[in-house]
């Protein structure tokens, strides 16, 4: 009974807190960016892995459903675009409410004598950012009263599925839900990107992102905490081992990626900037750095790093021959080869560096039947596509694909294509242009098929090295954090948009 009336609580804090940091605007910042990382990381990391279980490939699929199916009505229905809004909130408020039957009953299951009480424990405190998250959400768009009424909602469904135990569990596992659960997922997610009831950005907007900042960092925190106390014998918490493989692949990457950030460093002093007139300098960069050949070189071997080369070599000699540009330039560039390597590099790459484990971890589960190289191939050309890769972050992603056990063919794609392979850079290129760098690809992924056979690490660092390696990067992504703000953060994904929804004034909005 103490575990019912705790997670009350943990939920009646929301107001509270929504109360205490909507004083200030850069208060509310900070709160914004608490719910954006710490409500979309759970989401990421612990609830995506458990649809992936239970749904397979499909429940994937209800997932961009769910978050992008609201941009494209409000794109298609643009009159109609409010309402399609408020009902993508609908469905991300009812996700919630069903996802809180299940808590009732895992707490039951958390006084077995078998489980672990830090399973109780967790499923409190990962209704604190939820009860934040539903107050932020419902009490600038519908008022007081009804916010309360779902914050009374949920503590009543917390009830019923504390009592009625593990019968609830067995009618909404994942196994009988999954699809639509994965559904109200996407949706959970188009709202908190979103930003519904935000403020436009102003010119002094950036006044309030080391807040936002700040409130991401504590978001962290608490996600971290929440999967280290993840445990328990429950089919809702049991996937110790995804979270295991994600801190395995950054102890390994680490050390291997400061090294790549000082390389970086180097070149910039010797003249290799992106400020250069050279449009094969630029390619170089654009392509490999060349810094994400030492990734590739250590963690992959040198099989894997020579083709590496060859193939982009090749493909860079077309881009550039043909004169053509690569696109997302880079602004502001400092002049010191010291914040080039470890800020201005950091502030580019980091989010893709961490999109990437995140993606690997998701596309290379195991229960994701993607055996086949063709399908592995197909996937990722389909997130290609639409994203605008950098070099380390494709490095990472062949990484912890080879890890995830992918062909050795699939591995070695994101290395000559992720960083240029997307809408926007096909854009710019003539149709000659485009016609002969995808021969190039293709050419150069027919001798790879031929020629490499699988990855082997190069040398290992010693472990003591990967954690003083992985804890001086944590520190380097946290201060980009604070300079950026979450939201400009992942805002150099272009999946990602920082921009609020702005219902209220202007129907002339867009994602």
């Amino acid at each position: 009974m103490l575990y019912l009336i705790s997670s009350c609580i943990a939920l009646l804090l929301g107001p509270i807190f929504y109360r205490f940091f909507a004083t200030n605007n850069g208060l509310h910042k900070g709160l914004d960016g608490f719910i954006f990382v710490s409500l979309g990381g759970l989401v990421l990391v612990h609830i995506l892995p458990e649809l992936l279980e239970h749904g397979g490939l499909l429940a994937i699929f209800f997932v961009l459903l769910g978050l992008w199916g609201p941009t494209a009505s409000e794109k298609i229905f643009h009159k109609y675009s409010e309402i399609t809004h408020n009902l993508t909130l609908v469905l991300g408020i009812g996700g919630l409410l069903l996802h809180t039957l299940t808590d009732g009953g895992a707490m039951v299951l958390a006084q077995q004598e078998h489980n672990s009480n830090l399973l109780a424990l967790g499923v409190i405190l990962h209704r604190l950012p939820v009860g934040v998250a539903i107050w932020w959400l419902l009490k600038p768009q519908v008022g007081t009263r009804w916010a309360s009424a779902v914050i009374a909602s949920m503590m009543v469904l917390t009830a019923i599925g504390y009592f009625a135990g593990e019968q609830w569990l067995t009618q909404l596992s994942l196994d009988n839900t999954a699809y639509l659960q994965a559904f109200v997922t996407g949706s959970i997610l188009h709202v908190v990107v979103h930003q519904p009831h935000g403020q436009p950005d102003t010119g002094d907007s950036g006044r309030f992102k080391y807040q936002a900042g700040v409130g991401s960092l504590l978001g962290l925190g608490l996600l971290f905490v929440l999967l280290m106390m993840d445990s328990g014998g429950h089919e809702h918490h049991h996937h110790e081992s995804s979270y295991e493989h994600l801190i395995d692949w950054m102890l390994t990457i680490a050390p291997v990626l400061l090294l790549s950030y000082g390389i970086a460093a180097i070149r910039f002093h010797f003249g290799q900037s992106p400020t250069t007139s050279s449009r094969r300098s630029l390619w170089l960069q654009r392509l490999c750095g060349p810094e994400a050949l030492v990734i590739s070189l250590v963690l992959l071997g040198p099989i894997f790093a020579l083709t590496q080369t060859a193939s982009l070599l090749m493909i860079g000699t077309i881009l550039t021959l043909t004169k053509a540009m690569p696109t997302d330039p880079h602004l502001d560039t400092p002049s010191s080869p010291i914040r080039f390597g470890f800020a201005h590099l950091i502030d580019r790459s980091a989010p893709w560096v961490l999109l990437s484990l995140i993606l690997a971890n998701l596309i290379g589960h195991p229960s994701v039947p993607l055996a086949n190289p063709y399908a592995q191939v197909a996937i990722l050309l389909m997130v290609f596509l639409p994203m605008r890769f950098c070099n380390l972050g494709a490095a990472v992603l062949a990484v912890a694909l080879a890890y995830s056990g992918w062909e050795p063919i699939a591995v070695f794609l994101p290395l000559i294509a992720a960083p240029w392979l997307n809408i926007k850079q096909l854009k710019l290129l003539s149709p000659l242009q485009a016609i002969a760098a995808i021969a190039a690809l293709l050419v150069s992924l027919y001798v790879a098929n031929m020629w490499i056979g699988h990855w082997q690490t190069l040398f290992a660092f010693p472990s003591f090295i990967q954690v003083v390696s992985l804890s001086i990067l944590a520190i380097l992504f946290a201060l980009s954090l604070l300079r950026l703000g979450p939201r400009d953060f992942l805002g150099k994904l272009m999946v990602i948009r920082g921009k609020p929804h702005d219902h209220h004034h202007d129907h002339g909005h867009h994602h």
